[in-house]
């Protein structure tokens, strides 16, 4: 299905292959580079040793970087729930945007069409479970942004290919700045280990959590609505 893809070779990859079982997440990123050639590049060259399974350019076209049962190096340090170094048991997504240090825009929509459709080929291909479809800062909240918060996660749920709350938005922007106890940031950061954030940093988990789930608002700060929010998510588990 996946042959009629553009193929672009990437040397930057195990050379030893995984078994199918073996992949259980998929990870969405975005370039974080202002040219699109140049991020193709990097992904391409030997001296950067970083790569990706997949690459959707801006005109929503699908490259093929490194084939799916080897593992490409795209995760780095990363931990999930009790995952650690999701490199071997992951395929990553790589999409064209030039991320927050180069005038972070909106994905574009022939963009999330190629998405949805890779995604939607690859959790069935793989059964992998939506909760397992993640963002590059829910599983190196330390260091990175991506997909950030332009990336339409509410959108995916509704594809069934992510998890997501199911609290309506004016309840929720009543919650919006309103403080918690000390008791309630307690469980609010038991909820998010729960949920499958590992990080000793609290401010970049509070960030990769609002970035995923309470878009409109990413100050590090811990709100009731975020509280809700995490609530909800560990509710429908």
């Amino acid at each position: 299905m996946l042959n009629n893809f553009t193929k672009i070779y990437s040397p930057n990859f195990e050379t030893n292959k995984r078994r199918e079982k073996n992949i259980k997440f998929i990870i969405i990123h975005y370039t974080g580079m202002a040219k699109e050639k140049d991020a193709i590049n990097k992904l391409i060259s030997p001296n950067s040793r970083v790569s990706c399974h997949y690459f959707i350019t801006n005109a929503g076209e699908i490259i093929n970087l490194v084939p799916d049962l080897y593992i490409s190096w795209h995760a780095g340090k990363s931990s999930w729930k009790k995952t650690k170094m999701l490199n071997s048991c992951s395929i990553g997504i790589e999409i064209s945007n030039p991320g927050h240090d180069n005038k972070y825009n909106k994905f574009k929509k022939k963009q999330l069409q190629s998405l949805i459709f890779l995604v939607s080929y690859l959790k069935k291909k793989y059964k992998i479970k939506k909760s397992n479809i993640l963002g590059h800062s829910d599983i190196a909240p330390d260091r990175k942004k991506d997909p950030g918060e332009k990336f339409p996660w509410k959108l995916m749920y509704k594809k069934n290919l992510a998890i997501w709350h199911n609290i309506k938005e004016k309840k929720l922007k009543k919650k919006r700045n309103e403080k918690c106890n000390k008791l309630e940031i307690l469980r609010f950061f038991e909820n998010l280990k729960k949920i499958g954030y590992n990080s000793s940093n609290k401010l970049y988990i509070i960030k990769a959590f609002q970035r995923r789930f309470r878009q409109k608002l990413v100050n590090g700060i811990i709100d009731k609505e975020c509280l809700f929010i995490s609530i909800s998510l560990i509710k429908k588990k």
